[in-house]
């Protein structure tokens, strides 16, 4: 697993001048070396992405499409080679690293389907007033031009697939920054593309430094930037470019309600579960991890030692041991970033329940109650497997909690009433309301995105390829309708 990677270069394998390493985030092992594009390189990737832009989008929706389910039926035959890649640059738990393969074969399949049914095309009569007598206006889908997609650590494979396949399946040229920390999984789509027969120049996979991005957000030829990230970076790229096409997935604080008509035993047991399972899995570096839990008075004395107690329960360590439900986060600075703010929290009044120990990159799952308000742990993603317990009176009370953020991603409502539910479907300012389950469910074809400081319009794979492209009108004149 130390072999030096090249990059993918307008569809072809290539390397640059210069190299770096990417090591364990679990024992600083050297996991592989990679290849970095020189300037000329990436010149070269945007101009043929531009010159092909025009071929791509008229590639037979056939052709898109087999390249897709290509790519959908390799991963799944090397499930266990990837999983291992991605536990080993990212530090994930081997059990969520296959999981995570299972998410991408399904996104290039979802891609592949889409890729046959998109762009049919709506035709609407126009003679509904006397001026449209004889016309008809058929509507259709283009590009909106060549897509800059960069994506984060966190997920570095399905990430990668989010911005790609739905590109392909739109007919839409494509240049993906995978991140610096986990290039690796990124770079196996372009091994498996290379085996398509996409036009040359419609993909490239450039791992190029984070220092190296602005020059290509700025380029004119990019017009359409497909950001996940954070919220600081999503939105300095969004104001540098006002005029290009910004889709930015941003950051989130999760919270999960536990209203008062979640109250059997068998209740508080699935809901507490799911909490600890999902405020950790990831080593809680989801955008959609569970942070804050907002429980209602009369079951909140219960629900609290149920939740330490799952979340206690929550088997640590080695990555690519099977039975590992938290690894390490992806660095130490940032399992020190986690610690720093879990002491402000504490010596600003806050109880420590369980958890607060760092070890190296390593961070104990870790529950905190009676939380300020305006402590950092309360206002900001903390990106990490923390969780925070709040006591409220009544339904209003808890949604309310929720929205006192800046933040909104998704929120999770325990609840049996299908009334509440809808009530929470409208007063929840998210991009997406989960009940009778944690903030952390995301199906790969669902419309996913947030509101407020969590971003600007919608992945999931056919709302990406309407991100990414844009409807035109055709008038037919004189015809006897």
């Amino acid at each position: 697993m130390t072999a030096t990677h090249a990059f993918w270069l307008a569809g072809r394998e290539a390397t640059g001048e210069t190299t770096f390493d990417v090591t364990s985030p679990w024992d600083d092992r050297l996991v592989g070396r990679v290849s970095v594009p020189t300037d000329a390189q990436v010149e070269e990737a945007v101009a043929a992405a531009y010159a092909v832009r025009d071929e791509f989008a008229a590639t037979p929706a056939h052709v898109r499409a087999a390249a897709l389910d290509h790519v959908s039926r390799r991963l799944a035959e090397r499930t266990e080679e990837i999983a291992q890649l991605i536990s080993a640059e990212n530090g994930k738990p081997i059990k969520w690293a296959r999981g995570e393969v299972g998410r991408a074969v399904s996104v290039f399949r979802f891609a592949a389907e889409e890729a046959r049914r998109f762009n049919g095309g709506e035709a609407q009569r126009l003679d509904t007033d006397l001026g449209g007598q004889g016309r008809l206006a058929v509507t259709r889908r283009f590009p909106k031009g060549v897509v800059l997609g960069i994506a984060p650590f966190n997920f570095p494979l399905n990430l990668c697939a989010h911005k790609i396949a739905p590109a392909i399946a739109a007919g839409v040229p494509i240049i993906l920054k995978p991140a610096p920390a986990t290039p690796l999984s990124g770079l196996v789509i372009g091994e498996l593309l290379a085996e398509s027969e996409l036009p040359a120049g419609s993909w490239s996979i450039l791992p190029v430094a984070n220092d190296r991005m602005p020059a290509l957000v700025q380029d004119e030829r990019l017009p359409v930037i497909s950001f996940t990230g954070s919220e600081k970076v999503g939105y300095a790229i969004m104001d540098s470019v006002p005029r290009k096409h910004c889709t930015l997935e941003l950051g989130g604080n999760g919270a999960a309600v536990v209203l008062a008509d979640y109250a059997s035993d068998e209740d508080l047991d699935w809901a507490a579960n799911r909490i600890a399972t999902f405020s950790n899995y990831q080593g809680g570096q989801s955008c959609i991890s569970v942070q804050r839990v907002i429980a209602d008075a009369s079951v909140y004395d219960r629900l609290l030692p149920r939740v330490v107690a799952a979340v206690e329960a929550q088997v640590t360590g080695d990555p690519s041991d099977a039975a590992t439900d938290v690894g390490p986060l992806v660095s130490e600075d940032a399992a020190k970033r986690v610690e720093t703010w879990v002491q402000e929290a504490v010596d600003a009044g806050a109880t420590l329940l369980t958890g607060g120990k760092r070890d190296g990159a390593s961070y104990a799952p870790t529950v905190l109650a009676d939380v300020p308000a305006d402590v950092t742990i309360s206002c900001e993603e903390v990106f990490g497997p923390v969780l925070t317990l709040q006591k409220v009176d009544g339904e209003a009370a808890a949604f309310a909690a929720v929205n006192d953020s800046k933040y909104g991603l998704q929120a999770g409502v325990f609840t049996h009433d299908l009334q509440t539910a809808f009530r929470g479907h409208r007063a929840l300012e998210v991009g997406g309301v989960v009940i009778g389950d944690v903030p952390s469910y995301r199906a790969d074809q669902m419309p996913y995105g947030g509101a407020k400081q969590s971003g600007v319009g919608r992945e999931g794979v056919r709302y990406a390829m309407d991100d990414y492209t844009y409807e035109r009108v055709l008038v037919l004149t004189g015809l006897q309708l």
